[in-house]
């Protein structure tokens, strides 16, 4: 059960103060533990490449991060950037203030142009930020993903006011529908965690606190 936990789980270290040492240590981790992928900033996308070559741990960097405030150009650039220094996963943060004003065009052309800049070269992963949306406002966000073609949803950025709930992932599931992946991120600190997460309907886990998810521990880690 572990192991197949562990092959969900994008082992992350997104903190501002990250150094290179920090991030050798996750990457070996996520080669021991076998994880889905490492999730870092993209100023260490090239250094993880590197040090993932040859194993089947996929380089995940973050677009537009934390906010989701930057132009659709910006986020496409920053996209393309990463694929060439070798990242296999994007995950991007939505515009969440043109969201939540209705700007729904923006949104989805926001999404395309990263799921457009990634096509044929990475998964694109959206970012909704569930706790700063209401029930319908996360239902619009997951039906603008899916439209504007991304291949996963996910919760939260894990640097707002909350992280992934059991009630979102359920409704994220129920409203993308079974071919869409669904990571939760953000306080997903135990295996109980994870698990109720999985039932929900999650495909991936979002969490720094990996080797102890699989180790059957809890970390007291936010993200």
């Amino acid at each position: 059960m572990a192991k197949n936990v562990a092959k969900m789980i994008d082992h992350t270290l997104l903190k501002a103060d990250a150094t290179k040492e920090q991030i050798e240590t996750i990457c070996a981790e996520a080669k021991e533990y076998e994880f889905a992928s490492v999730c870092i900033n993209p100023t260490w996308v090239k250094l993880s490449s590197e040090l993932l070559s040859g194993t089947d741990v996929k380089v995940c960097t973050v677009i537009g991060f934390p906010l989701g405030a930057s132009t659709p150009e910006t986020k496409a650039f920053e996209t393309k950037n990463a694929i060439e220094n070798g990242a296999t996963e994007v995950d991007m943060v939505i515009n969440i203030g043109a969201l939540k004003g209705g700007n729904y065009e923006l949104v989805e052309r926001d999404i395309r142009a990263v799921v457009d800049a990634a096509k044929g070269k990475a998964l694109t992963k959206v970012i909704i930020e569930t706790c700063l949306l209401s029930e319908e406002e996360k239902v619009k966000a997951c039906e603008l993903s899916v439209k504007a073609g991304a291949d996963f949803v996910k919760t939260s950025t894990g640097f707002s006011t909350g992280g992934a709930t059991v009630e979102d992932i359920a409704l994220m599931r129920k409203t993308v529908g079974p071919d869409i992946g669904v990571k939760a991120s953000g306080g997903v600190r135990s295996a109980e965690d994870a698990q109720k997460m999985i039932e929900a309907g999650a495909t991936r886990i979002g969490a720094s606190s990996g080797a102890a998810i699989v180790n059957g521990l809890t970390s007291d880690s936010d993200y």
